[in-house]
């Protein structure tokens, strides 16, 4: 607004004007002068006159010259309209506004290209009733607008102050209005005049400067002519923030420049130059590096290109933080192996109890490496469920060793630059986890674990599974490349250790360039040894307990596994060895006791209710259930089969969440069952009289696998003959239409769970018998083993006579 409020130029044709305040300001109300009912028109381009203001047009147009010469030849009154759209060169009445404003010619200056520059000053506003003619100019009958006059006086007052204000804090945004226009406005006594000359200079399009015209209301006018100021000025205060904010850091660049400049000059002064000293220093450290001639090359070449840079251009810093990783990468710098080996399979069996594959597997590597002197790492891969120390254990086997350890957690990991890094030109680029590790151990010889390794990501930003490939192949990570570093790395002395609950979801390759180690859930009697040995120990000394304080036996240990825990690992029983822990410093805190002896039946005070019982699996079962051993990624399980016989026509129901292999075992039982029937005595006719419902419970769980196979057929032979199953009896095995018990895995979990269970007969496959022989005698004591190849057998050692 007021942008151009004092000055004058002039446009072509009606073009956009200045609008000038009145020498004498009269008010539209007052203004007595009788006008003809028949007056020239003349329209404007893009612009509106309003009563009272004073603008000056070049007038181009041949009709506009007519019109504006014959005013003032008679009487120097020319009615004044705007065009509708300003493009049209030759407008007709019906593209032109109806209300203008009736306009005294003040002076005509004829130019020398034949234009005419006219000065009209706005009288008062009128109505085009009809038009008198076109030509040789439009010319046209009229009749003079009234205002209405304000309801309510005082709000139109304090209105009409407002738009004063208002209009003094744009002048005061407004670097070409002079701060003297306020006092003008303020002088102005006419309120509509004052309206009429804010809404001229208003920076709005010509419709909405026609719209104020037209009002008739001078409260509702004032009410549009705020609104509209109120959009410019919060238009203004933005432009002032934004060049404000612009100026300050143009001047905070300058002043840094101005600085930077005066330091430098007074560093050199005094014979000091930061850059040289940080060139000389990186050249230092780099004489104490033994690396190899291709990294010291590579070294020198990247020290002169930062010996050349501006140290004010962003890429110094960048130059700087790469040659620092060059130089902190510990090139061929190897800690010495513990090759007492007696010592460190001490070690070992101090750390973690059981785990004898993993330890043997560490010494036999010690062994070959203390014979040949030089041997390329084993990469191993620790499979097995949640809590049985996989991860824990690659620290032990780099305490054992005296190797540095590092952990990298590969969860979730979904962009491959993550392991290769990231090359130099992006911004923020970084060196790949590997060698950031390798760098933080500040040896090239760590034990490093792989955490996780089944649940690597992919996605559209690359697979970190194929990256790891290079690094996990003992062929080529010898000559690592990390797109940061740009050079080969040597990682074939790392030791390698992945951990993984899983090998389903590894790639096929990558698995294939790792020693699989599985390691399988803890007895009862191995947790209970753990508990001792560790856990409660640390438990103790993490609440701040001695030993004087807490004593838990045997038994109670055994009960808190039993009933509170149904697990492979140990995670749970350390929570709920913690929980005792934390009951226990609570009374010696508060002075109640001193030493605590826990027993079994003091659990429920510490722990609450028992979480599992095997009560369920111990009573005696109805005909149509059978009891099946499950494997899950959190170890063994134990699952109920029920099958129900309902009146119909011989449809298979199957419900409990199950997959499509579960399914089909299910179908395959029954087969093999109608195919038998005569020799199971069962009536052939009770398959097309009855429905068969087969449930698996825990239905919120997803089930799949072919290891149920047995237990759903004897399940369902059961239903059928009336003859419970045997107490205290599981099964696990697939199942053929020829009548074949075929092998399942994870046997080891699942006996363990019967075990834990208190389950005495276990019904497996004889191809399954070699791993049975691998289980510790002592965790399967009590337990009876029957290995079958035929389903008849099945059915023969599972339902009662």
């Amino acid at each position: 607004m007021f942008d151009d409020y004092f000055g004058a130029q002039s446009f072509e044709d009606e073009g956009d004007f200045i609008p000038l305040i009145s020498i004498e300001e009269e008010d539209e109300k007052t203004i007595q002068e009788i006008y003809s009912d028949i007056l020239p028109i003349l329209a404007l381009k893009n612009t509106v006159l309003f009563p009272g203001i004073v603008i000056p047009i070049t007038v181009g147009r041949d009709k506009s010259i007519k019109a504006i010469n014959r005013a003032y030849e008679k009487d120097r009154i020319i009615a004044v309209v705007s065009q509708r759209d300003s493009k049209i060169e030759n407008p007709n009445p019906g593209e032109l506004y109806q209300v203008g404003t009736i306009a005294r010619i003040i002076k005509l200056i004829r130019m020398p290209d034949g234009t005419t520059t006219a000065i009209l000053q706005g009288r008062k506003r009128f109505r085009i009733q009809s038009m008198v003619k076109e030509d040789p100019y439009m010319e046209g009958i009229v009749s003079i607008i009234s205002y209405e006059e304000a309801s309510q006086k005082m709000e139109f007052e304090a209105l009409i102050a407002s738009i004063i204000d208002k209009a003094g804090q744009i002048i005061e945004l407004s670097p070409n209005i002079p701060s003297e226009a306020i006092v003008m406005l303020r002088n102005i006594n006419s309120q509509s005049f004052l309206l009429n000359f804010i809404a001229s200079n208003l920076g709005v399009k010509v419709h909405q400067k026609q719209h104020i015209l037209e009002v008739n209301n001078l409260h509702e006018k004032a009410k549009i002519v705020y609104k509209q100021m109120d959009g410019e000025l919060q238009l203004l205060e933005l432009k002032d923030q934004i060049e404000s904010k612009v100026r300050t850091d143009i001047e905070k660049q300058q002043r840094d420049y101005f600085l930077s400049q005066q330091l430098k000059t007074i560093q050199e002064e005094l014979g000091q130059n930061p850059q040289e000293e940080e060139v000389r220093t990186l050249a230092e450290r780099a004489k104490k590096k033994k690396w190899t001639k291709a990294v010291g090359e590579t070294f020198e070449k990247e020290l002169g290109k930062l010996q050349r840079m501006n140290p004010q251009v962003a890429e110094y810093s960048i130059q700087v933080n790469y040659l620092d990783l060059l130089l902190e990468l510990p090139w061929d710098q190897y800690t010495e192996d513990n090759f007492d080996l007696r010592k460190v399979k001490k070690v070992l069996d101090k750390d973690h109890y059981g785990l004898e594959k993993v330890k043997e597997r560490i010494l036999e590597h010690l062994a070959v490496l203390k014979l040949k002197g030089d041997m390329k790492a084993p990469i191993l891969c620790l499979v097995g469920p949640p809590g049985v120390g996989k991860t824990s254990l690659g620290k032990s086997i780099a305490n054992a060793l005296d190797r540095k350890f590092v952990r990298m957690s590969l969860g979730g990991l979904h962009d491959e630059s993550e392991i290769r890094g990231h090359r130099k030109t992006y911004i923020g680029a970084m060196p790949g986890r590997i060698i950031q590790s390798i760098k933080k151990a500040g040896s090239s010889n760590p034990v490093f674990i792989l955490d996780e390794i089944d649940k690597v990501g992919k996605d559209f930003r690359g697979d970190p599974s194929s990256a790891l490939l290079e690094v996990l192949d003992p062929e080529q990570n010898s000559t690592f490349h990390d797109n940061y570093l740009e050079l080969e790395y040597d990682l074939s002395k790392v030791m390698f250790v992945a951990t993984a609950n899983s090998l389903a979801t590894i790639q096929p390759a990558l698995l294939d360039r790792m020693e699989i180690i599985e390691i399988s859930g803890y007895s009862t009697e191995e947790k209970v040894e753990i508990a001792k040995r560790h856990l409660i120990p640390l438990q103790r000394d993490e609440h701040g307990l001695k030993a004087s304080h807490i004593k838990i036996p045997v038994k109670t240990v055994r009960k808190a596994i039993e009933e509170y825990t149904r697990e492979s690992g140990v995670r749970s029983l350390n929570h709920r060895i913690a929980g005792i822990m934390r009951g226990v410093a609570k009374r010696v805190a508060m002075d109640e006791v001193s030493n605590i002896v826990v027993n079994p039946e003091d659990l429920r005070g510490y722990l609450g209710p028992s979480r599992h019982s095997n009560d369920v699996y111990q009573k005696a079962l109805t005909p149509g259930v059978a009891v099946g051993l499950a494997w899950t990624q959190v170890g063994g399980d134990i699952l109920f089969i029920e099958v129900s016989l309902n009146k119909g026509k011989g449809m298979l129901t199957m419900t409990g969440n199950l997959g499509d292999v579960m399914k089909e075992s299910a179908t395959t039982a029954l087969s093999y069952i109608k195919a038998h029937c005569e020799e199971l005595g069962i009536d052939v006719e009770l398959f097309s009289q009855r429905d068969i419902h087969l449930h698996v419970p825990q239905g919120a769980i997803p089930k799949d696998g072919p290891s149920a196979g047995i237990t759903m057929l004897t399940a369902i032979t059961s239903a059928f003959t009336g003859r419970p199953l045997k107490p205290y009896l599981a099964m696990t095995g697939e199942i053929t239409l020829r009548g074949k018990v075929l092998p399942v895995g994870g046997i080891k979990e699942k006996i363990l769970a019967a075990k834990r269970a208190g389950l005495r007969q276990i019904i497996l496959c004889k191809e399954n018998e070699k791993h049975v022989e691998d289980i510790q005698p002592s965790y399967i004591e009590g337990m009876t083993f029957h290995y079958v190849t035929e389903m008849s057998e099945v059915l023969k050692l599972a339902l009662r006579a």
